[in-house]
């Protein structure tokens, strides 16, 4: 006997599952956000791991939110997955500093997908995920990259994406950036980590020395060699090789480095065996490559298979708001290290901030040491701050001296435009040169 079965019906439009449960669904925080900025949704594991409330969220607008900021995070020079998302239609992995409902800050990954409506409405469905404490603060010798900025974040999660990968990556930035710290980041977070990082300084490797350090030697290899020696190369087999300031090395050097990066394959000097090791490279250089090549100083193919990633490290000028971050850190350091204990004024501070740092972190680092000692205790102070003196300013040094430039305290002051490029663009100083709030800053430029 035939049976009945129900006739097959159109199926639903999405709209009508349960898309909350499905978004319950999701182990990771999620929020959806819609064109205006505004939470329309939240997930369990958004208000289980903030402690809010829906009622808390839908309605206001995310920057508020995770940023207790009333610009959105692309105003503050941030990358922003709303507006990838919006204007592009594309998604958008990021990685940003939020701060959850007691101002605690947290290192996140964000990731921005394109949600979509039965009606064809857009919105953008936000994946957070807390980046553990180690990740944040990455470590090197006692020393850590620490940060908040736009810049370092980006920096940063350039550093996290190439780390996934085993491509060569070659970092550009400025002396005193930090470029070895970079390394050990990548190193530190690539799969690699459990094998050495290797550091080769380029300024020390002469070509007469090269095989023998760098590939190592065999017994006899030269008079009075008396026993073997496993190169640098060698010596990163299964982890990173560092080339800090490759672009000093001799062309003659550079021809021999590029023979063994592309195969792999070595012979120690003196020897006959093959060898072969498993290296991830990674190099850096403070001098423009590019330009190197054009001028036939550094070999174009060298620098391709170099350059698979390339990442700038951004100098301290440019993220002024981590000064403070960072001079805590030093000082912690050159506290352990000499015995004692030192912390900077507000003055003290405003004056670094305000500084240039042709010279970056190794530069605050000496200025540091410099004003611990002439520190008469535990304060440092702005007469305890000898900066390098740059073309005919000392930004250091004459910035506080200049009387404040406002005509009105509550009206926009005539000089808002000079002050903010002196200060690099930097609100938060040009708003503490004033003696205004930063918001009334941001609301003096958004009324001109």
């Amino acid at each position: 006997m035939k049976e009945d079965f129900p006739e097959e019906s159109s199926p639903e439009p999405i709209a009508a599952l349960d898309a909350q449960s499905a978004m319950d669904l999701q182990n990771n925080p999620m929020v959806v956000i819609d064109e205006a900025y505004r939470i329309v949704a939240a997930n369990r594991a958004y208000r289980e791991r903030y402690g809010v409330s829906a009622a808390d969220l839908i309605g206001r607008r995310c920057h508020e939110v995770s940023h207790h900021s009333d610009v959105p995070c692309h105003m503050r020079g941030e990358d922003c997955p709303h507006q990838a998302v919006f204007r592009s239609g594309e998604p958008l992995e990021v990685r940003h500093v939020h701060y959850d409902p007691l101002g605690n800050a947290e290192h996140v990954r964000i990731r921005g997908h394109v949600l979509r409506d039965f009606r064809g409405k857009t919105f953008l469905a936000e994946e957070i995920i807390r980046l553990p404490r180690e990740k944040s603060d990455i470590t090197c010798k006692e020393m850590r990259m620490v940060g908040r900025s736009p810049a370092f974040l980006r920096c940063l999660h350039h550093i996290e994406m190439a780390a996934r990968t085993d491509a060569s990556v070659l970092l550009f930035g400025e002396s005193g950036v930090g470029k070895e710290l970079a390394a050990s980041a990548l190193h530190q977070l690539s799969g690699r980590a459990d094998h050495e990082l290797v550091t080769v300084d380029c300024t020390t490797l002469p070509e007469h020395l090269f095989e023998s350090e760098f590939l190592g030697h065999e017994r006899g290899a030269f008079t009075g060699c008396i026993g073997r020696k496993i190169g640098l190369y060698e010596h990163a087999h299964g982890g990173t090789l560092f080339l800090d300031e490759v672009g000093e090395l001799p062309l003659p050097v550079q021809a021999k480095l590029l023979r063994v990066l592309e195969t792999g394959s070595f012979r120690r000097l003196g020897g006959s065996e093959l060898l072969h090791a498993d290296v991830r490279v990674v190099a850096a250089s403070n001098r423009d490559l590019r330009k190197m090549v054009e001028e036939r100083t550094f070999r174009e193919d060298l620098y391709y298979r170099l350059a698979a990633i390339t990442i700038d490290l951004p100098p301290l000028r440019d993220r002024r708001e981590d000064i403070p971050g960072i001079a805590s850190v030093l000082l912690d350091r050159i506290g352990r290290e000499w015995g004692g204990e030192w912390q900077l004024s507000r003055e003290a501070e405003r004056r670094l901030c305000a500084y240039n740092f042709p010279g970056n972190v190794r530069e605050l680092r000496n200025i540091l040491q410099k004003a611990a000692a002439l520190a008469d205790g535990p304060l440092i102070r702005p007469e305890h701050l000898e900066f390098l003196r740059v073309g005919e300013v000392e930004l250091g040094r004459t910035i506080h001296h200049r009387p404040l430039p406002v005509s009105n305290r509550r009206g926009r002051p005539h000089n808002l435009q000079e002050l903010l490029q002196q200060f690099q663009g930097n609100r938060r100083l040009v708003a503490e040169q004033l003696g205004v709030s930063e918001r009334t800053v941001y609301r003096w430029l958004q009324s001109s």
